[in-house]
C-alpha cells in the first residue's frame, strides 16, 4: 500500500557494526505473574508484538500487529485556502492584529478529521492450564534482553514447568514453547479473547480468526485482518472445540502465531498460512536459534556498565529500592539497554511501519484517548528514534525513513491545497493514511514544521554514517521540504527577517492584551527547525555538488532568519516577542530544540544563549504543578546532558525511572495530565531516556567527539562498548574514579577524528592500529588524527 522508496538505500549503504558478547546476561525478572498490562513483558519482531503475563492457571499474551489500524484515506482532509488568502492572513499578523488573525486562522487553517483512525490492539491469546493442584514454588518470570526471549519457570507437584516466548523476525511469527521436566504434563486449552469483532474457527491443529477493524471513535474505515495460531504437540492429543483447541497429556506444546492485514499488498491469508506452516516445519529449536542469532546480532553491539550488577534482586524490588533513595547505577544501565531492546523489537528493516505512540504494543488506552495512538510530529515520533544512531542501531531507522517518504508524497498536496506553496509539509498529527493537513485545532495542530523536524533525521543519519549513497536518495525529501519554506516564509517589514506563521509553539500559548492566544509569526521552534532543514538541504547539495542555484537561495534565506532572543526573565524566548506564558507549567519546551536534539545553542559556542536555555528549564521545572510526563522528563535528561549539568541530568534520569515508569519499566503519561484518566504507556520516554543516558556518556554534535561530557559522581566507575558518534566512529571506553582509563575509537569510514578527552595529563599514551602514535594536540583537550575505515585509535592512561 505504501511505497518503500528508501529500502534500497540501506541495502546499498548501511554501515554494519560488529557485535560484542555481553559480559553478563541482561535480564529483567519478577517472582510473580503479572496482573496488569503495565507489569507484563514486551516481545516483538518489528511487526508482531506480544505482552507476556505469565499466569499459572491462565496465561495471556496480548497479541498485536503494527498495521492493525482503523480509518481510511481521506481526500477531503484539507480545507482549501491558497496562497493569496494565506498571504492576507500573514499580513494581518504582521500588522499586529493577533486576536483577529488567531480567530480567522482557527476557522480556516484546520484539517478535517473524517477518517483519521488509530492503531488498535487485536486482543489476547489465552492459555488455560489444567496441570496439578499443588502449591506453586520458585516462580520466575523474566525477559532476556540480549536474546529477545521472555520466559516463565516454576515448580508444582514436583514438576518444573518452563515456558518461552519470542517474536522471530527471520520466521516472522510469534512463538510460545511449553515444556516440563516430566512427560505428559501439558494439559491446556488454547483460545482467543479478541478485542476486535472476529470470526474465530478451529481446523485441525489451528485456531484461525478474521475480521475488519471497526473503531468509529476516529472515523469510519479500518483494515481487514486474518490470523492463525497453530498448535504443535509432542505426544498427547489435540481436541478441536468450536473456538479453541484442547491439548491433553502432551510432553511439549509449541504455539506459532501470525496476524496480517490488507494494509500491506498481497493475499494476507495466504501469507499467514505460508508463514505459519513454514515455521512449523522448521521446528522450535531452529526457530529459537535463528531468532536469538538475529536479535543478539543487533543488541550485543553495545555493552554498558555503570556499576555492580544486582541481578539477584527482582526488577520490581530494585525499582522500589531506587525510589527509596538507594543507589543502583546498574539498573540505570539496564533501563538504557531496555530502550535499545524495545527499539529492536519494534522497528526493523522489514517493518511495514515505524514505531508509533506505543511502539508496536497497544494497551487499548492510548487509542481511546483524544490524542489517538498515531504518529505525533511535535516531538513523540522523533523521540522514538533518538537512541537509534548513537545506540548502534542504524537499521532500525529504515521504517521511519520509509514513512517520511510517504509523508512527503502526501504532504505535497497539503502544501499546495492549504498554502499554495511548492514542496511538502506535514503538521502535528499523522496517520498511516496520508494525513498531513493541519490538526483540527490550531492551538496544537497548526505546526507546519513537524514534517521538517522528522525529515531532519535523514541528515543526522548521514552525519553518523557518512553514507553518500543514502544521502543521494534522501536528498529529494530534504530539498522539497526546503522548497516549501522558501515559498512559505514572508519578510517581516518591521524587522526585515524571513518568518513563518502564523503557527503555534506546540502546544503552548501566550498572553496578549489579557487573552490567551496560540498563534504568532515565527515562534522560536519554527526558527530552529527551518534553520535545520535549510542547512541540511544546503549542506547535502554541496556535498553532492548539485543544485547550485538552490544552494544560493538557501544560504540567502539562512542569513535572513531572525536571531534567538533572551527575554525579561533571562529566559530563551519561546516567541519573537517577549510574551508572558499563558501556561507557565507547560510540558512542551519546543524552543529548546536548539539545545537538543540540534546544536544551534551550546555552552561552548553560545554561552549566553545556553544560560538562557537553562533559565527556561528552571522556570518550567519550578512552576507550580509542572506537567511532568515521560517525554518531557526524558527531554530534561538530554537538555542537562548538553548543558553538562551531571547532577540535574541524573536527577531527571531518576525522575523518569522512579516516577514515570511502571513495574515493567515502560514509561507512562501519568494520570491527570493531557486528559489521561489513568497511567498510559507511551514509547517515547523509553527511547528518549535511553538516548539521554548515552548523551551523558558520549557527545558528537560539535566538530569533535567528547568522552564523558556529563558524568555523575554516582557513575564514577564503568565502561561501554559500541556507542556511535557523528563522523563515522564507534567508541569503546572504560573509566575508574571518574577518570578515563582506556578509550578506543574505530573508524567506520575515512575521516578525521577530533577527540575531546575529559583530561589530558601528558601521561597518556596514544596508539593507532596497536602502534604508538603521536596525534596532533589541539586546545581544550582535543586530539586530532586522520583515520581510514577500519583504523583503531586508542588512548591509554597510566
Amino acid at each position: 500500500m505504501k511505497k518503500k522508496w528508501l529500502c534500497l538505500i540501506f541495502s546499498l549503504g548501511l554501515v554494519v557494526q560488529s557485535g560484542f558478547a555481553q559480559e553478563e546476561t541482561l535480564k529483567m525478572w519478577y517472582d510473580e505473574p503479572s496482573d496488569d498490562w503495565m507489569k507484563s513483558l514486551p516481545i516483538g519482531n518489528g511487526r508482531l508484538s506480544g505482552m507476556v503475563f505469565g499466569g499459572i492457571e491462565k496465561d495471556n499474551i496480548a497479541f498485536n500487529e503494527i498495521t492493525l489500524w482503523s480509518g481510511q484515506p481521506d481526500p477531503e482532509q484539507e480545507k482549501p485556502f491558497g496562497k493569496e488568502a494565506w498571504r492576507n492572513i500573514q499580513q494581518m499578523f504582521l500588522d499586529g492584529k493577533l486576536e483577529e488573525g488567531n480567530a480567522l486562522a482557527s476557522e480556516k487553517l484546520v484539517g478535517v478529521r473524517n477518517s483519521f483512525g488509530t492503531h488498535v490492539p487485536f486482543g489476547d491469546i489465552e492459555l488455560t492450564f489444567k496441570q496439578g493442584n499443588g502449591a506453586v514454588e520458585s516462580y520466575i518470570r523474566s525477559l532476556d534482553l540480549a536474546r529477545g526471549v521472555a520466559s516463565v519457570t516454576y515448580q508444582q507437584g514436583g514438576v518444573t514447568y518452563t515456558r518461552e516466548y519470542f517474536c522471530s523476525n527471520p520466521a516472522n511469527v510469534l512463538v510460545v514453547r511449553l515444556s516440563a521436566s516430566e512427560k505428559g504434563k501439558q494439559h491446556l486449552e488454547v483460545g482467543l479473547n479478541p478485542l476486535r469483532k472476529s470470526v474465530v474457527t478451529t481446523e485441525g491443529d489451528a485456531v484461525s480468526f478474521s475480521g475488519q477493524v471497526d473503531f468509529p471513535t476516529f472515523g469510519p474505515g479500518g483494515v481487514n485482518f486474518y490470523g492463525k495460531v497453530k498448535v504443535l504437540a509432542e505426544g498427547g492429543t489435540i481436541r478441536q472445540n468450536k473456538e479453541s483447541l484442547s491439548v491433553e497429556n502432551a510432553d511439549e506444546v509449541v504455539l506459532i502465531a501470525d496476524l496480517r492485514t490488507d494494509f500491506v499488498p498481497g493475499d494476507m491469508k495466504e501469507m499467514v498460512l505460508s508463514t505459519v506452516d513454514d515455521a512449523g516445519k522448521k521446528g522450535v529449536e531452529t526457530l529459537k536459534q535463528e531468532h536469538e542469532a538475529d536479535f543478539s546480532r543487533l543488541f550485543n553491539r553495545v555493552a554498558l556498565s555503570l556499576g555492580t550488577a544486582k541481578n539477584d534482586i527482582a526488577t520490581d524490588e530494585r525499582l522500589k529500592l531506587l525510589k527509596e533513595g538507594n543507589n543502583d547505577p546498574d539498573l540505570i544501565a539496564l533501563f538504557c539497554q531496555y530502550g535499545r531492546y524495545l527499539l529492536i523489537s519494534s522497528s526493523r528493516e522489514n517493518s511495514p511501519l515505524p514505531a508509533n505512540l506505543q511502539g508496536i504494543w497497544n494497551d487499548n488506552l492510548a487509542c481511546n484517548m483524544e490524542w489517538s495512538c498515531d504518529y505525533h510530529l511535535d516531538i513523540n515520533t522523533q523521540q522514538n528514534y533518538w537512541a537509534a544512531n548513537v545506540g548502534n542501531l542504524s537499521e532500525c531507522n529504515v521504517p521511519l525513513f520509509n514513512y517520511i517518504g510517504t509523508l512527503a508524497e502526501a504532504g505535497a498536496k497539503t502544501a499546495k491545497t492549504v498554502y499554495g506553496c511548492d514542496g511538502w509539509v506535514a503538521h502535528t498529527m499523522a496517520n498511516v493514511w496520508g494525513f498531513t493537513a493541519p490538526g483540527w485545532g490550531t492551538g496544537w495542530g497548526l505546526h507546519p514544521t513537524g514534517g521538517a523536524w522528522l525529515a531532519s533525521h535523514l541528515w543526522d543519519y548521514y552525519r553518523f554514517t557518512k553514507d553518500e549513497v543514502f544521502l543521494l536518495r534522501a536528498y529529494p525529501v530534504l530539498k522539497q521540504s526546503a522548497l516549501f519554506f522558501l515559498d512559505y516564509m514572508i519578510e517581516d517589514p518591521n524587522s526585515g527577517y524571513l518568518v513563518t506563521g502564523p503557527s503555534t509553539s506546540p502546544e503552548n500559548a501566550f498572553l496578549w492584551n489579557g487573552k490567551q492566544l496560540p498563534l504568532s509569526m515565527m515562534p522560536t521552534c519554527d526558527r530552529v527547525i527551518v534553520y535545520e532543514i535549510l542547512n541540511a538541504c544546503q549542506s547535502a547539495a554541496e556535498l553532492l555538488q548539485i543544485d547550485e542555484e538552490l544552494r544560493g537561495r538557501v544560504i540567502d534565506a539562512l542569513d535572513r532568519l531572525p536571531p534567538f532572543k533572551i527575554g525579561k526573565y533571562g529566559q530563551l524566548q519561546e516567541w519573537q516577542e517577549d510574551y508572558e506564558e499563558a501556561v507557565p507549567n507547560h510540558r512542551h519546551t519546543s524552543h529548546l530544540l536548539a539545545l537538543y536534539p540540534y546544536a544551534q545553542i551550546t555552552p561552548e559556542e553560545t554561552p549566553e544563549l545556553a544560560k538562557a536555555a537553562a533559565v527556561t528549564i528552571e522556570r518550567r521545572l519550578n512552576a507550580a504543578d509542572w506537567e511532568d510526563v515521560e517525554w518531557s522528563r526524558a527531554n530534561m535528561i538530554n537538555f542537562f546532558a548538553r548543558l553538562k549539568d551531571s547532577r540535574k541530568a541524573r536527577e531527571s534520569v531518576l525522575g523518569l525511572i522512579n516516577d514515570l515508569s511502571r513495574e515493567n519499566m515502560l514509561t507512562i503519561s501519568p494520570k491527570g495530565i493531557a486528559g489521561a484518566p489513568t497511567d498510559i504507556f507511551v514509547f517515547d520516554g523509553n527511547e528518549a531516556g535511553a538516548a539521554g543516558i548515552m548523551e551523558m556518556l558520549l557527545q558528537s554534535h560539535e566538530e569533535y567527539v567528547e568522552l564523558l561530557p556529563c558524568l555523575p559522581e554516582e557513575w564514577n566507575t564503568g565502561s561501554y562498548k559500541g556507542l556511535c558518534a557523528r563522523g563515522g566512529f564507534q567508541v569503546d571506553l572504560s573509566w575508574n574514579d571518574g577518570a578515563v582509563k582506556h578509550a578506543q575509537v574505530t573508524a567506520t569510514n575515512d575521516n578525521t577524528l577530533k577527540l575531546k578527552l575529559p583530561e589530558r595529563t601528558g601521561r597518556e599514551k596514544y596508539y593507532k592500529n596497536k602502534k604508538m602514535f603521536d596525534p596532533i594536540l589541539l586546545p581544550y583537550g582535543i586530539v586530532r588524527v586522520d583515520l581510514q575505515k577500519g583504523d583503531i585509535f586508542e588512548v591509554a592512561y597510566n
